[in-house]
């Protein structure tokens, strides 16, 4: 079983400030070998419990734009359903929720076509799901790789150390001839430059300057994916709230600054607010809807589903 120290953890700190940055780099803000960093991150990738993934803050070109698609199965189904949502490219966070027979999906489709064939046909025609809803994401609040802060472990002069800084002119958008050099970041957000440009027909200088590009846009980030349980939280949830349209900003930014909080977003829906909460047991869960979400007097209804198997994280699905 993978166990963490504190260097593991402060690698994983420094790839999640900037995650393509050298790990000769990271070795000398840390003060260990480039080595020693190398055997490290080997050692947490090979055990599959830490990926670190690209990721992009929007849709692609034809507006296909974000969503979060619920799904309720048939009694012993949903695990075969969950599998196959994995395997698709526009899917990220597919969840088994409640006792197992829901499902929750992140849809980050590349155009309109493709988000209506898998939400308008392929889901309504399999048989195995009994019903399903689809949220539009208007708003995030938050969520990517400066949100939940269990591995904020380096000091804050290593930490301005190893933070990004860009030369290149900002990319003015995501295209179509990004997609296959999205499709490798999203299966190993450090996969080396050659990859990169065997999957895209580019130099290996034109791959480091598009990344760069896309990153000083803010379009695409590094997200380290480390399975909860290694940072001893055992108790993720999704929460659906339903909030007065008056005070959905108010609420999505105070719900957002909550330590346990990995995803907020208004949506599309009865319930207008999504919650990602992460906490370490259900009596830590308990606390936080009583004191946290309970103190916010304009939060109406709250649904709590909790999160029974992660089948897909941000990354493409091993």
């Amino acid at each position: 079983m993978l166990e963490l120290d504190l260097l593991d953890r402060r690698i994983m700190h420094a790839l999640a400030l900037d995650g393509r940055a050298p790990l000769t780099r990271v070795g000398e803000v840390l003060g260990v070998s480039d080595r020693t960093v190398a055997r490290r991150w080997a050692r947490m990738r090979e055990a599959d419990r830490v990926r670190l993934v690209g990721a992009v803050t929007g849709a692609g070109p034809g507006s296909g734009a974000q969503w979060i698609i619920r799904m309720r199965c048939r009694p012993g189904t949903a695990a075969e359903v969950a599998n196959a949502l994995a395997l698709r490219e526009d899917t990220r966070w597919v969840q088994l929720l409640s006792g197992g027979t829901e499902i929750s999906a992140s849809v980050q489709a590349w155009s309109a076509q493709e988000r209506d064939e898998l939400i308008l046909q392929r889901l309504q025609r399999t048989a195995q799901i009994q019903t399903v809803t689809a949220h539009s994401i208007l708003h995030v609040f938050g969520g990517g790789p400066d949100v939940f802060h269990a591995l904020d472990v380096l000091e804050p002069q290593r930490v301005e150390a190893l933070r990004p800084t860009f030369r290149t002119e900002p990319a003015a958008g995501i295209t179509t001839a990004d997609r296959p050099l999205l499709r490798v970041l999203r299966r190993d957000g450090r996969a080396p430059y050659a990859e990169l440009a065997a999957a895209t027909g580019w130099s290996e200088s034109t791959v480091a300057r598009r990344i760069e590009a896309l990153r000083a846009a803010g379009l695409l980030f590094f997200d380290l994916d480390v399975d909860d349980h290694l940072l001893g939280f055992h108790a993720h949830t999704r929460m659906w709230l339903t909030v007065p349209p008056a005070h959905l900003l108010e609420a999505g930014r105070a719900i957002a600054a909550h330590p346990e909080v990995a995803f907020c977003a208004a949506t599309t829906g009865r319930a207008n607010l999504t919650v990602s909460v992460v906490c370490r047991d259900e009596a830590d869960l308990f606390r936080y809807l009583t004191e946290r979400i309970g103190s916010l007097p304009t939060v109406g209804d709250v649904e709590t589903s909790p999160i029974m198997r992660t089948v897909k994280r941000a990354g493409a699905h091993p």
